[in-house]
């Protein structure tokens, strides 16, 4: 029945102890007195800034604490059973079969030894669902239903060889494929491009509506909740600030807080004119993965000191590798990088320590970005060691300056990587990208994960930074949004070509090439109705029904 409910939490409680250096153990309370319930085929969306308890709150819906983590007070009940009540074999039989779970970071939840077939139909065969070439069936099925290239042939790749947005989408088919109860998507388009997020989305509404699964959503997107959701839960530092129906939290929230969330815009960057020489030159680019297809093919920009390149396009257009390029990590088959009036060695290893220093990367994946085994402090550290020779109290006080500067404080100096949000390790990563002082950071997609008060927050420290020091930036991203916040110049990219480039302000002006039109198109709106628009305008230009 659709009017039941499936889940019911109540009074959830969750800590976590953590161990503060020279001082006794305390008591981190993360979630506090938490109640909710959710219906057959109904989607609660779950919205906060970064650290709030979104991800915590909702793997508790599946029983579930992270390493550290402990939930000693409150109730779960899943279709009338208590999980907080029952034993390991129980709950072994309740997750994955009748919970799943879409990770915000696909590339540390696959097993590169495997490949995508079998981790996707794995749960199937565990729970006794079905026989294996129905599992493979139903995966196919659900690998064309989110748009990834070749359906019936990708399930042979391993997941090295697939982009960032796709193996996200392979991650959504394995948690369809047992057909559960309820599945927690924990920010399960933040690496998809917009043109992708919209199949994505719509497939999982699709989903819901065919199976009558019902799903918590969590993610910083407020435009993807009022597309998703029929009621939305708005946490603060583990408290419940608001929780109503979609319509009412979108169009007449009632909070100060959720006020805010709803009514954040982006920064408004004046586009600057390039004064001097460009700090970088990319001419004529050509670059494989071992084998004969070129996945870029004659890319030629430039970066001016203190100017911001923006770099979009869909998922697998090359982007990324276009970074891999510059910075040394993947030698062009063709084409020279010129940085600062000198020609960069294509080859990481043969390049001076001041190549390496001037040339900064933050990458899209924080989860695989740092070692789980080091602390916040080495992290940031190891740079400025390396680099300037830091020791000791000098250093201390710069590791400090840079977690102020991301807005984290040094409370979070001897935290591992595990005890930090998403948004969290991310801005870690940037702290230890600027702790060289580079001439040009790459920041690929490092505002993905972060929810819109705290993405402005870094985009505003970036830009600081950018008019005090003279930084210079390629961002890379989906995010159309960001482009117009940040960009001087933008380099649109299709199938490792460049396809339009040029100053902001006529990159963004009609009239548009079709790609660049649909890029424009998909980016979400936070209205009602927005999503069922779009897909069913493309349908019809595409001549379906």
């Amino acid at each position: 029945m659709a009017d039941e409910t499936l889940l019911e939490v109540c009074n959830l409680r969750i800590e976590a102890t953590v161990y503060p250096p020279g001082e006794k153990p305390q008591t981190l309370v993360i979630v506090k007195d938490l109640s909710w319930s959710l219906k057959r085929g109904q989607v609660l969306g779950i919205i906060g800034e970064s650290g709030a308890g979104k991800s915590t709150a909702a793997l508790a819906g599946m029983a579930y604490g992270r390493g550290g983590v402990r939930l000693p007070a409150g109730e779960v009940w899943l279709d009338g059973q208590n999980l907080l009540a029952v034993g390991k074999a129980a709950l072994r039989n309740v997750r994955g079969r009748k919970v799943c779970y879409v990770a915000q970071s696909a590339a540390a939840a696959f097993n590169p030894a495997h490949t995508l077939m079998d981790q996707v139909v794995e749960a199937s065969l565990l729970h006794g669902v079905c026989n294996r070439a129905t599992a493979e069936n139903r995966a196919i099925r659900l690998f064309e239903k989110l748009g990834l290239p070749n359906p019936d042939k990708i399930g042979d790749r391993y997941p090295h060889q697939v982009s960032g947005g796709q193996l996200q989408r392979v991650m959504t088919a394995m948690a369809l494929c047992p057909e559960p109860d309820l599945i927690v998507f924990d920010e399960p388009t933040t690496a998809l491009d917009v043109t992708t997020q919209i199949d994505v989305l719509a497939a999982i509404k699709d989903a819901i509506r065919d199976t009558g699964v019902a799903a918590m959503y969590i993610t910083h997107d407020l435009a993807v909740v009022a597309q998703v959701s029929d009621e939305i839960m708005v946490l603060r530092h583990g408290e419940l600030v608001e929780h109503g129906t979609a319509k009412q939290i979108i169009e007449s929230p009632r909070e100060e807080y959720t006020q805010a969330l709803v009514s954040v815009r982006s920064i408004e960057h004046e586009e600057k004119k390039p004064s001097t020489q460009p700090v970088m030159k990319v001419k004529n680019v050509t670059a494989a993965y071992g084998g004969t297809i070129d996945v870029l093919k004659d890319i030629s920009v430039e970066i001016h000191p203190g100017q911001t390149l923006a770099v979009v396009g869909e998922s697998g257009s090359g982007k990324s590798t276009l970074a891999r390029a510059i910075t040394g990590l993947l030698p062009p088959r063709k084409g020279t990088i010129e940085f600062d009036g000198r020609t960069l060695s294509n080859a990481l290893a043969q390049r001076s320590r001041d190549d390496l220093r001037e040339v900064q990367m933050i990458y899209q994946m924080a989860d695989v970005a740092m070692n789980p085994r080091q602390t916040v402090r080495t992290i940031i550290g190891r740079p400025l060691q390396f680099y300037f020779d830091l020791k000791g109290e000098a250093l201390d006080q710069r590791i400090n300056e840079l977690l102020e500067e991301i807005e984290m404080g040094d409370g979070f100096a001897d935290r591992y990587p595990a005890e930090l949000s998403g948004g969290q390790k991310q801005r870690v990563c940037i702290a230890r990208a600027l702790a060289a002082k580079p001439k040009l950071i790459i920041c690929d997609e490092v505002t993905s994960a972060l929810d819109p008060l705290v993405a402005d927050g870094i985009l505003k420290l970036l830009l600081d930074l950018q008019a005090r020091e003279g930084v210079s930036y390629m961002f890379i991203t989906h995010d159309l949004a960001t482009v117009k916040a940040i960009a001087d110049s933008i380099a649109v990219m299709f199938q490792g070509e460049l396809v339009r480039y040029g100053p902001k302000s006529e990159v963004l002006a009609p009239p548009f090439d079709d790609y660049t039109d649909l890029l424009l198109s998909s980016v979400p709106q936070m209205r009602l109705g927005w999503l069922e628009e779009v897909t069913k305008s493309r349908r019809m230009a595409s001549g379906g029904n």
